[in-house]
């Protein structure tokens, strides 16, 4: 977003906040579905970003939600219960006993171990319904279980009256960098996949991929490189001999382009020869995935005040901490931002997936950030307004 368009928004909402840009956001998911064959379904991961789940719900086809909470944004979100996926290595029996009442005909329930396919049968059982299921095979963590039992299941319980098994899920990981990851996990679930069709007689309809773009955080972008990977992992797809669906799980991937956190600088100085900026916002509210507590440098600029901007010699060196009474509220570190002054904004930018979502928000009982909306004509709504958060934390009912 221009300038002048955050400045007065620093204006109108005060700092620090996050901005999200639905037409960025949908411009990437066309851009992804330009490089992935036509079959392809996007399934959106939740939990990079909830406050996107409204934008996009006419632009993939399915959310994946991983908790009770998730799964209730994405419906009073006005997502489809055809198009939840309801995933999760810890799936307790009244939420999801909830769930099927709730909000019956929903798409698909992941399936982690057998203990979670017995509650879900029972529960489907009792209540007259079918439900279909996706069979998470492990990637050797914690998620997930072994082939021979995902096989054992599927065999046992192809024809089953109260569970429809669709398909396989799988992940194992994200920022996968590598096209020969991508060709041996493609390759050993494609052979898995014959192997429940020849020696289980089980044919999966569906296969749920969780790809794990890459996003670069601490360099340039290079939307030509990662086009490439993107196009080569669809010609990996394409040449499956499953002919069943094929559904890519993605969150960084698609959020991340479309959000900004902006912060101020509250005070300025110079410590044993080291200038450090002190900035309204902090770690608690801007987390990049491999940061390596500031040493690695995010993509972020500062917007100053009046005519310096015009003058700025970039070569200055600064570290930004935040607000937080402690030594790793590191921002950036040894940055080459320039002059900086009170009053300044900081820019963070490639914060739409996660970067908002995984920091310490509780953390010394501050206020959570106000989040905007961009349309994609423009327009600015709030979404959340500040949220204060010193009643989570005390432990008697505090009075103003």
């Amino acid at each position: 977003m221009a300038r002048l368009d955050l400045e007065n928004l620093a204006q109108r909402f005060g700092t620090p906040f996050y901005l999200f840009d639905e037409g960025e956001l949908l411009r990437r998911i066309s851009w992804l579905r330009e490089r992935l064959p036509s079959k392809v379904k996007l399934v959106y991961a939740v939990k990079a970003n909830p406050f996107l789940v409204p934008a996009m719900t006419s632009a993939v086809e399915r959310f994946e939600a991983c908790s009770p909470g998730e799964a209730r944004i994405c419906l009073e979100s006005g997502a489809s219960p055809l198009s939840l996926v309801v995933s999760g290595v810890y799936k307790d029996e009244p939420s999801t006993a909830r769930l099927m009442d709730e909000a019956p005909g929903t798409g698909r329930f992941t399936v982690e171990s057998l203990a979670q396919f017995e509650l879900i049968r029972r529960l489907a059982k009792e209540r007259g319904m079918r439900v279909s299921v996706l069979l998470r095979l492990t990637s050797g963590s914690q998620f997930g279980f072994d082939g021979e039992q995902v096989a054992q299941v599927a065999q046992q319980f192809a024809r089953d009256e109260w569970v429809d098994i669709a398909g396989i899920q799988f992940f194992s990981g994200t920022q996968k960098t590598s096209l020969k990851r991508y060709v041996r996990e493609l390759g050993r679930l494609d052979d898995f996949l014959d192997h429940l069709r020849s020696a289980c007689g089980f044919e999966a309809r569906e296969l749920e991929y969780g790809a794990g773009l890459p996003v670069e955080y601490f360099a340039p972008q290079d939307e030509q490189a990662d086009g490439e990977l993107v196009c080569e992992l669809g010609r990996l797809i394409q040449d499956m001999r499953f002919q069943g669906d094929v559904a890519i799980e993605l969150g960084r991937s698609i959020a991340a382009s479309c959000g900004t956190y902006v912060t101020r600088i509250v005070d300025a100085k110079v410590n044993r020869g080291q200038r450090y900026a002190i900035a309204d916002g902090g770690m608690h509210q801007i987390v990049y995935y491999g940061s390596s507590m500031a040493m690695k440098t995010p993509p972020c600029h500062v917007l100053r005040k009046g005519d310096a901007a015009e003058h700025a010699d970039r070569s200055e060196l600064w570290n930004v901490c935040g607000s937080l009474c402690t030594t790793n509220d590191v921002m950036v570190k040894q940055a080459p931002l320039g002059p900086l002054d009170v009053g300044d904004l900081l820019v963070f930018e490639r914060a739409g997936a996660y970067c908002m979502t995984e920091g310490i928000s509780l953390f010394l009982s501050r206020e959570l950030p106000r989040v905007l909306a961009a349309s994609a004509t423009g327009k600015v709504r709030l979404l959340r307004d500040a949220v204060p958060t010193d009643a989570f934390n005390s432990p008697v009912p505090l009075t103003s």
